[in-house]
Parts: C-alpha cells; sequence; structure tokens
C-alpha cells in the first residue's frame, strides 16, 4: 500500500492532523502505529473508513489518550500482517504554529515532523515554562537577548509583566541581576559585561542566565527549542567579545540551553 503524508502538524488539542495521499483503498482493519524509537513500545489507532477510494484522505488522531512517553515515535500503516513505514513530503510544522502552540500551558509537548529518511516521525518532550531565546549579540559592551515566554499560558498581548535576567555562575556568591522588559510574551533584557566580569575575581566560568517573570513560577531557563535546529553546540556558533582582554562567548549546552563562557 503506497501512502505518503502531503501536510502534518499536531492541533493546539494534541490532535495529530494529516493529509495523506494514497493509491489503493483502506483495508479492513488498517491501523497507525506509532513505535517508540528508543523502547519498541506501540501504540495503535485503527485508521479511516475500508473502501474509500483512493486519492488525497484526511486522518486526526488525538494523541494525549495514547499515553505516548517522550522521545521519538516512527509512524508505520499496519494492514493485516502487513507493515509500512509512512513516507512524508512534509516538515511537520511551521516555526508560527510552534509558537502558537507553545502559548498553552502544557506539561507535554507533541511535535509532528519528517525524519532524514523522509518518514513521519513524532516528538515528544516535557514542556515547562522557558524563556525561549530567538536572538543574542554583544553591543556596546552588553549581553543582549530576546525571545519568547514558552508554555507560561501567558496571553500574547500588550501587558508589561515585571521581570529580571539573572546571571549565576557556579560560585554562589557570584550572581548578576537586571531588570528585564517583558511585554505580553515577548522579552528582552541586556546585561553589562563588566558587571559579569566584576562578580567573581578570577573572571572565568560558565554563567548560567534566567528569567523570573512576576506572576510565572521559578526561574525560566534561557533556551532554544521552538526550531528546526537540533543540537546547536555542534550548530549554533557566536563570535567572541574581548572585554577588558577577557574573551566572553555565548554558547549552548547539549539539550540547547544557553550559556555564557567567560575566560580560556
Amino acid at each position: 500500500m503506497g501512502v505518503v503524508v502531503t501536510g502534518a502538524e499536531v492541533t493546539l488539542a494534541d490532535v495529530l492532523s494529516l493529509r495523506i495521499a494514497i493509491d489503493e483503498p483502506l483495508a479492513e482493519g488498517t491501523r497507525l502505529v506509532l513505535r517508540h524509537r528508543g523502547t519498541g513500545v506501540e501504540r495503535e489507532v485503527a485508521l479511516g473508513t475500508p473502501g474509500d477510494p483512493p486519492g488525497d484522505a484526511s486522518v486526526a488522531v488525538s494523541l494525549a489518550p495514547l499515553s505516548l512517553t517522550t522521545g521519538r515515535w516512527d509512524a508505520y500503516l499496519q494492514a493485516d500482517a502487513t507493515r509500512t513505514r509512512i513516507q512524508s513530503v512534509d516538515p511537520g510544522f511551521s516555526l508560527d504554529s510552534l509558537d502558537a502552540y507553545a502559548l498553552g500551558r502544557r506539561t507535554m509537548a507533541y511535535r509532528a515532523y519528517r525524519t532524514r529518511n523522509g518518514f513521519l516521525a513524532i516528538k515528544i518532550e516535557e514542556a515547562e515554562p522557558v524563556a525561549d531565546v530567538r536572538a543574542v549579540w554583544f553591543r556596546e559592551g552588553r549581553f543582549e537577548v530576546t525571545g519568547l515566554l514558552a508554555y507560561t499560558g501567558l496571553d500574547d498581548d500588550d501587558r508589561h509583566h515585571e521581570a529580571r535576567l539573572a546571571l549565576r555562575h557556579n560560585d554562589p556568591a557570584a550572581t548578576v541581576t537586571v531588570a528585564a522588559t517583558v511585554q505580553g510574551v515577548r522579552f528582552h533584557a541586556a546585561l553589562s559585561l563588566c558587571d559579569v566580569l566584576d562578580a567573581i575575581p578570577e573572571s572565568e566560568g560558565v554563567w548560567e542566565p534566567s528569567l523570573e517573570v512576576d506572576g510565572v513560577d521559578g526561574q525560566l531557563p534561557l533556551g532554544a527549542r521552538l526550531d528546526d535546529i537540533e543540537g546547536k553546540r555542534r550548530r549554533v556558533h557566536y563570535p567572541r567579545a574581548l572585554v577588558d582582554g577577557v574573551p566572553i562567548m555565548p554558547s549552548f549546552t547539549s539539550d540547547d540551553e544557553l550559556r555564557l563562557e567567560v575566560g580560556a
């Protein structure tokens, strides 16, 4: 059975919505099978109406009731004893859709995507409030960052929220804090690099930025996950700045959280 996904997205209600091109009618008992790439655990869902003519069709599957765990789930079509991995020609998301999806307060985030080999898969992550980074730069001796507050439940409006950007060193006594601007779910913060160097005598180490926003519990780590770039530590590189002869460079961790590397 030839099936190609021409459109794939996870809606705001966590429903996997697929547009498919199929070259023969679905047989009785045809199922969508999602297989966890790490453990081999599978979930099955009955599809469509048997006997529908070939051509374009739509499929909608609610993901939350399937009790899917975090990780990556590959998609297959199962008809009797025949199992076919589902091909896809659609990347599965748009950046605007990812932003809209992240406005809700969630505990799990589902994303449809096309694998490097051209197959449909689902990526599932735990969703905790985070300050998603969109731009980082050094300007006039300052570290500046802008982005979007994700999974906080705040409205994307013009309301201003009191907020603070904090940089923390592995030395608990070394913390630099400044006021940040938050309007709706958009944030901007700028911090003097001289203040960072003055905070510790040796002027080196790794600093962890976080955002505190009134009305949102806890500290929001600065990360970058609402895009199509994975493994940013390998793929995203910022130029170094020299401040009083000390090199300073933004970088990402293996799980795409932002850090400020000072010295060395």
